[in-house]
């Protein structure tokens, strides 16, 4: 029986995003819901927003990604899988004391990673277009 390999797991928000991602020893391969994440996401700067942390921590070549992301649009799902990547990455370091200096968690809250991004849409008020947009004003 061959050895098993371990996985590593993290859940990501961003928006209304939610991504569960599965790290797992390999050559760098990222697929998004069943395909490659170039054919996933229509933008290459959001390819590049979610390999931040496999960069800062030199492990893009370690690890494949595997995420299921459901929820939002492009730019939040593409938060969302850097914050399960983050995520899964500290539990693969978990062992390393974390006032190490080349611990994961030490890089990756120094580049802002393993906080959520709070920012969500503002809900819509009453008498107004929008959640700011009033109606558009008549002298007469």
């Amino acid at each position: 029986m061959a050895k098993e390999m371990k996985v590593y797991t993290g859940t990501g928000k961003r928006k209304t995003s939610v991504a569960r991602v599965a790290l797992t020893p390999g050559t760098g391969k990222i697929t998004i819901n069943g395909r490659d994440v170039n054919e996933y996401f229509p933008y290459q700067t959001l390819v590049m927003d979610l390999m931040q942390p496999l960069v800062a921590t030199n492990t893009s070549e370690t690890f494949d990604v595997v995420a299921n992301v459901s929820g939002g649009g492009f730019s939040g799902q593409a938060g969302a899988v850097r914050h399960g990547i983050t995520r899964a990455l500290l539990e693969y370091d978990s062992t390393t004391p974390k006032d190490s200096e080349n611990s994961f968690r030490k890089i990756l809250k120094s580049e802002g990673f393993i906080t959520r991004d709070p920012r969500k849409k503002e809900r819509k008020k009453p008498g107004l277009k929008k959640a700011r947009r009033a109606p558009q004003f008549s002298k007469r």
